[in-house]
């Protein structure tokens, strides 16, 4: 990747939202994915969920959390000068995912600005937001990152 692909501080400007993509939830990879790490009834029994206050099947809020951070990584993370994350935050499932749903992804540009303590980096907040088929948002997190600053 030459330097010219690469993404810097400079390049995240407040208010920028950016479209990730989409992930069609099956109902095997949402039992898969809850039976490995949050084997809840409601996720990974079909004819139990039915009698949860969902009445039916969802898939985990960490699957969704999962899959947006695929979709970080593949739209910018992995070409851009960060080091990495202090984390996220405001994490919420607002609706749930059923089987078949397909919830698209976006970034948005909430806060960007130069480290105090280091001069060669910058720090850019960003909300990730989660969309179904329908419109609604099922869910949403926040998390700061840290980016290198452009060279010269």
């Amino acid at each position: 990747m030459s330097a010219d692909e690469i993404l810097y501080w400079e390049d995240f400007t407040v208010g920028d939202t950016v479209a990730m993509g989409s992930h069609t939830f099956a109902e095997q990879e949402m039992i898969d994915f809850a039976r490995k790490f949050d084997p809840q009834p409601f996720h990974i029994d079909p004819v139990a969920a039915k009698d949860s206050y969902f009445g039916g099947l969802i898939a985990s809020g960490w699957h969704t959390c999962a899959v947006a951070m695929r979709m970080l990584c593949d739209n910018y993370i992995n070409r851009s000068a960060s080091p990495g994350s202090p984390g996220i935050e405001n994490v919420r499932w607002l609706k749930p995912v059923h089987a078949g749903d397909t919830i698209s992804y976006r970034r948005v540009v909430l806060e960007a600005r130069p480290s105090n303590s280091r001069r060669d980096m910058g720090l850019v907040k960003s909300r990730t937001e989660a969309v179904n088929q329908s419109g609604e948002m099922v869910m949403t997190f926040e998390g700061w990152g840290m980016f290198g600053r452009r060279p010269g």
